[in-house]
């Protein structure tokens, strides 16, 4: 979008709960006490008729140098110089503090143009507070209550001029630029030289590509930030030998090989048990929801101590929502006897993960950079897994082939029959199986049947979901007299 807005602010003033407004979604991380947000993140905003990009940023606070505080101030400058507009945010409850003057002169010295919110501003309490934000020198502050709604008319008619504006000049350089060289000769009659029908060389524009929605899920200090860093090729986040930095599950844009792609950050996942805190278990279900939502998860091990027992766990959640996986054996670097390792370990995900098997697992270094391609590559083949659809034909001649070197077993007597197979779904790929008696079809032949269905047809490290579908018999009078 053509316009960019930063929140900015000390924290605890109300920056995510005004970004989730704009944005219309809850996708900031939002709870009373401050510093909750770290990353700066962006989001399309709509208020009214005006469209625009906002970005919220972690709240400024005086730190000492490399600290993880200074390391978030960092983000929020970083959000401030990519931004057309500063909406700098303060509690009109508790009016300007010297926090407030202090952090108003480093926004002064960006030369960006600043809105004063005065955010909270709702009764009477508030009105001291509004006041005194005229002391910040940026013209008449803008009264809001961003956990309320109220207020919003008039941040619209502030930011009006300032997004049409935008939206205007990035018409005008969007138009091609004239050039008398680029008409076409004429004869003396004015006809063109080119015939009647004749086309310009130029077919049509190729439709711009859906990304493919990644998700980078692990344990804490795991190192998905720092990969993800690496493959933008800028520190676009907040990293550091800190464990449980990342919080919000921040997606980004990024473009690999003309594909487009979105890549999302997520918290580090810990056993259920160990989270006591409010914010690490609102973290953990933003990481939740954005497994739900991607395509492909990449699950990054620390190579250093991998197939943890909370590895398998994140893998299993992955399958349990049909996402295809990719193992990342990140810190890779660390490793020396690499060749015997790997082996070990490709070792131990057949045998601990048996749900996927046959998932690529790709050796890789963030820090260094080392195994993007090969984990991008990766990532690709499997969403072409994920997305493959097999034609019933095929199917089904399997199907004869496996009912007769291996036919289901009777149960309890009764003779199982198994009549034909589709495929009504991909992503992940989905098989019904069609017949009688199949309700009492043991599990193992089903496990047995997707393994095989696995081999056949090259679906390696996606889940597969099989339902059964038994045919009513027409001559039991006992079920037609119910």
């Amino acid at each position: 979008m053509p316009f960019t807005l930063a929140l900015v602010g000390r924290p605890n003033v109300g920056k995510s709960t005004l970004f989730n407004r704009l944005v219309g979604k809850k996708l900031a991380l939002v709870d009373d006490r401050p510093g909750v947000t770290r990353d700066r993140r962006a989001g399309d905003a709509r208020l009214a008729d005006l469209d625009f990009t906002v970005i919220d940023t972690a709240g400024l606070e005086e730190a000492e140098q490399g600290s993880l505080t200074a390391r978030m101030r960092e983000q929020t400058e970083a959000a401030i110089a990519d931004a057309d507009c500063v909406l700098f945010l303060i509690d009109a409850r508790a009016g300007i503090t010297p926090d407030d003057r202090h952090f108003a002169e480093i926004v002064r010295r960006s030369a960006k143009p600043v809105i004063v919110g005065a955010n909270k501003a709702e009764g009477k309490a508030a009105e001291p507070g509004i006041l005194e934000a005229y002391e910040l020198g940026f013209g008449e502050p803008v009264p809001l209550s961003a956990e309320h709604g109220e207020g919003m008319g008039a941040l619209y008619d502030v930011l009006q001029p300032m997004v049409d504006a935008a939206v205007e000049e990035d018409r005008l350089n969007a138009l091609p630029a004239f050039n008398e060289a680029d008409l076409p000769e004429s004869d003396e009659d004015g006809s063109d030289d080119a015939e009647e029908g004749e086309d310009d060389g130029e077919g049509e524009a190729e439709r711009p590509n859906r990304p493919v929605r990644i998700a980078i899920v692990g344990r804490p200090n795991a190192g998905k930030s720092t990969l993800i860093n690496a493959m933008l090729g800028e520190e676009r986040l907040l990293t550091g030998p800190e464990a449980g930095i990342t919080r919000d599950s921040i997606g980004l844009d990024w473009e690999w090989r003309g594909r487009k792609i979105k890549v999302f950050d997520t918290a580090g996942l810990r056993k259920r048990a160990r989270i006591e805190d409010k914010v690490e278990k609102l973290a953990a279900a933003d990481a939740i929801r954005a497994v739900k939502f991607a395509e492909v998860v990449v699950v990054l091990l620390d190579a250093t101590i991998p197939f943890e027992k909370q590895d398998l766990t994140i893998v299993d959640l992955c399958e349990r929502e049909g996402r295809a996986v990719v193992i990342g054996l990140n810190k890779w670097d660390l490793i020396e006897t690499r060749g015997s390792t790997l082996s070990r370990l490709k070792e131990d995900a057949t045998r601990l993960l048996p749900q996927i098997r046959g998932c690529p697992i790709v050796p890789l270094s963030g820090l260094s950079g080392q195994g993007i391609d090969r984990l991008m590559e990766a990532v690709m083949q499997i969403h072409a897994v994920w997305n493959r659809r097999v034609p019933t034909s095929k199917i089904n001649r399997w199907l004869s082939g496996v009912l007769q070197s291996h036919p289901p077993p009777a149960v309890s007597g009764r003779r199982i029959k198994i009549r034909y197979m589709t495929q009504p779904k991909s992503r992940p790929p989905h098989f019904a199986l069609f017949g009688n008696q199949l309700d009492a079809l043991p599990e193992s032949y089903k496990r047995y049947l997707v393994n095989s269905i696995r081999e056949t047809f090259d679906l390696p490290g996606v889940p597969i979901r099989m339902t059964v579908r038994t045919s009513e018999n027409p001559f039991d009078k006992d079920k037609s007299s119910r």
